[in-house]
């Protein structure tokens, strides 16, 4: 199958912003306006207490001088994986455009009312899955979530302003951030910024 094929963008690292979240916004908005399918999908990638891996795609809530903010159950593997190891690593990749982007830093926690507030700014759906508690859990079958989500239903449409308890918004505070432009002759171009204290340096790998 072929790869990195059609007409892939040009980047100047010379160019390029002092500091890693400004490029990333550009980024997303060419993606966006190349009509990428769901271009704010990023990988979550996070590690067990035996260092073993674990990865799944979820989405990009917000990106700030802070870092790269997702929203999730605590609960779950994952919650539980990044309270145990309070570290992440965020691949984000456009085939389109030939281009990925790679965040690794460590994880904070952005506190109750900003986990309400991204809570209820989800569609009924979706927090009517964020409800249920059991993320990751074994299952008897499909009937068993059809009812649970059918009682997670009926609490929210009873009260509107209710609020999961393990939904917690996070963010990763990048200390690395690479960007990857991919060029159909194998002439790959590589921009690593990265974080010390409050100052990014930038260099070509």
């Amino acid at each position: 199958m072929p790869s990195l094929a059609g007409d892939l963008p040009a980047f100047d690292p010379d160019h390029a912003p002092a500091e890693p979240a400004t490029l990333f916004a550009r980024w997303l908005t060419d993606a966006i306006e190349a009509g990428v399918v769901e271009p704010h999908a990023m990988t979550l990638s996070t590690v067990d207490p035996g260092g073993l891996p674990s990865a799944r795609v979820l989405i990009l809530r917000d990106v700030d001088g802070t870092g790269w903010w997702f929203a999730s159950s605590s609960a779950g593997r994952k919650g539980k994986e990044l309270a145990n190891t309070p570290w992440a690593a965020l691949p984000c990749y456009w085939a389109a455009l030939g281009r990925q982007v790679r965040v690794r830093g460590p994880v904070h926690l952005a506190g109750g009312t900003a986990s309400a507030r991204d809570y209820r700014n989800r569609s009924p759906g979706a927090r009517a899955v964020g409800l249920l508690g059991r993320q990751s859990e074994p299952l008897s079958g499909s009937a068993e979530l059809a009812a649970e989500l059918e009682r997670a239903e009926d609490r929210i449409a009873r009260d509107p302003e209710l609020v999961a308890p393990d939904w917690t918004l996070y963010v990763v505070e990048a200390e690395e951030v690479e960007f990857w432009q991919g060029d159909p002759g194998r002439r790959h171009t590589r921009l690593s910024y990265t974080r010390a204290g409050s100052a990014w340096t930038r260099g070509l790998l």
